[in-house]
């Protein structure tokens, strides 16, 4: 039905086309002789009704690649300058300024190091216990992290369809079109030459398997291309957040040892006042 629907629109067209010419005007006949009979247009309509989703398929990968490149575009900064710096801040005891300074930057390394940040934050002016500082630390950046690697990969699968169905539906193509050009070369048995007939028919079954093949093996190639940057970025990620997690734990552990040592000092200092004199 919808091979009837497009086989009737291009009729209508060449219909107009024909009557534009009878009034006299041979320069848009022309331009659409040249248009309907020439380059790719001409191999689409010759190539059935299959040519059509996967030119839909095209359109959709390219858009799909368009989106992911300009949305990976972020992923070209060097966060190595920010990572020095907030380590240095905590070292510096200075964690509400490197939460600051995280949360100013865009990308997956500030987001997930502000995540970590906040919630070292949070929980130490609470004044919990700093192993559970450091386990709810973990906990927060690995949530975020799944959140950020999912952003990373949206529209992914797309690339992955389009590069596994575009071929399919191409060899589909070819399959109808085989079966159609026999059914020719059966009906025409005696008429005429059934090599030449053979060929014709043969030759445009074909043209959905190479229309499908190149939308299929660019859309595999992109897709491998933004999985690729995508893993390393999420390597980046995972760096990050284990070098955060060092600095936390020793700020909690030197902040606990000056605890202690203030600890002692009070202890001592109450002893040698109570203590009577010799």
């Amino acid at each position: 039905m919808i091979s009837d629907m497009m086989d009737s629109f291009l009729t209508t067209v060449m219909q107009a086309t024909l009557a534009a010419a009878e009034n006299g005007d041979g320069g848009e006949m022309g331009f659409f002789e040249e248009m309907f009979s020439t380059g790719a247009l001409k191999y689409l309509i010759e190539g059935g009704f299959f040519m059509w989703p996967i030119l839909a398929l095209a359109i959709l990968a390219l858009g799909v690649c368009i989106e992911r490149y300009r949305s990976l575009k972020m992923l070209a900064t060097d966060d190595q300058a920010l990572k020095q710096e907030v380590l240095e801040l905590l070292r510096e005891d200075r964690v509400e300024e490197a939460l600051e300074l995280c949360e100013g930057k865009t990308g997956p390394v500030p987001a997930v190091l502000s995540a970590g940040l906040r919630k070292f934050v949070v929980l130490r002016r609470l004044g919990y216990d700093p192993a559970r500082i450091e386990e709810q630390v973990v906990k927060s950046m690995e949530d975020y992290g799944v959140h950020v690697v999912a952003a990373l990969e949206r529209h992914l699968p797309i690339l992955a369809t389009v590069s596994s169905v575009a071929p399919m539906l191409g060899f589909l193509g070819t399959v109808q079109g085989m079966i159609v050009a026999f059914q020719d070369i059966v009906a025409r048995t005696g008429s005429t030459d059934i090599v030449t007939a053979a060929a014709s028919g043969i030759s445009i079954a074909l043209l959905t398997t190479c229309f499908g093949l190149i939308i299929g093996i660019p859309a595999f190639m992109a897709f491998n291309y933004f999985t690729s940057v995508i893993n390393s970025s999420v390597l980046d990620v995972e760096g990050s957040a284990a070098e955060l997690i060092e600095a936390v734990t020793l700020q909690m552990t030197l902040a606990g040892h000056e605890e202690g040592a203030g600890g002692g000092a009070s202890v001592a200092s109450e002893v040698a006042e109570e203590a009577p004199a010799i």
